[in-house]
């Protein structure tokens, strides 16, 4: 793997925050292309629809999640085209025990309750590639982009794949659990995705059975914690990358 995440992901990507609402607008429209028109994971009668500045129809996929959320974009820089998007779940401003999408759609072995905890709680959601950046036999057809077979992201000519996509995503979660302030993250995952992170280092923890949403899904949970100094011993390089050289760590110090 190149041993500077940071210089290969800039070359080829841009980590765009969706800060503004035309930005967002881009996350929902992703989102659509993917769940939708992609994989069908989700029925074009619940998303939502209107026209663009052309008077063009257009459809997006927006959930109620959105309104507590932090979302990102992974922007190809020669094309221009928006290639990913992420979304961070944030605590509910008003009440921190409103329940997050793991807690409604999973059977929890440890759901958090405790206050203090909540309020640094989020879920990473949404996770999605674009069909146009899965090049691989067995990656169409899922969100994230990975093929069951993890194997292949470790052959000497597919190193380069990984960290520009499912990689450069964390980096952006890890801006939004900085920005803030959160210690803990609900995921509901792909299990070939949480496979190839723990390879990575990444420590994700079971907190329940599988749930069945077009396939298998696992719900976990990390912390700032536990997942960084592992990720640190085990894949430095991806490390630099998702901590921006240790520059988002300061207020975990």
């Amino acid at each position: 793997m190149n041993t500077d995440l940071i210089l290969a992901l800039n070359q080829y990507f841009e980590l765009v925050h969706a800060n503004s609402d035309a930005l967002r607008m881009e996350a929902y429209l992703l989102r659509y292309q993917v769940y939708v028109l992609e994989t069908g994971f989700e029925n074009e009668t619940d998303c939502r629809s209107g026209t663009d500045q052309h008077g063009n129809a257009m459809y997006w996929e927006q959930d109620g999640f959105d309104e507590r959320s932090d979302h990102y974009l992974l922007r190809h820089r020669r094309t221009g085209v928006y290639a990913a998007t992420a979304r961070l779940i944030l605590p509910n401003a008003l009440d921190v025990q409103v329940p997050y999408p793991i807690e409604l759609h999973c059977s929890l072995d440890q759901r958090i309750t405790d206050a203090d905890i909540r309020s640094q709680l989020g879920e990473i959601s949404r996770f999605a590639v674009s069909k146009v950046f899965k090049r691989r036999i067995g990656e169409i057809g899922k969100p994230s982009g990975v093929a069951e077979d993890i194997q292949i992201y470790f052959e000497e000519d597919e190193r380069r794949v990984l960290p520009h996509i499912s990689l450069g995503l964390f980096a952006a979660v890890m801006r939004m659990v900085h920005d803030h302030k959160i210690t803990h993250c609900y995921a509901v995952m792909e299990p070939a995705l949480l496979r190839l992170l723990s390879r990575f280092g990444m420590v994700f923890n079971r907190i329940g059975p599988d749930v069945e949403y077009h396939g298998n899904r696992v719900p976990c949970i990390t912390t700032v914690e536990e997942a960084l100094p592992s990720i640190k011993a085990v894949a430095p390089s991806v490390w630099e990358l998702i901590t921006n050289r240790g520059e988002l760590l300061q207020d975990y110090r």
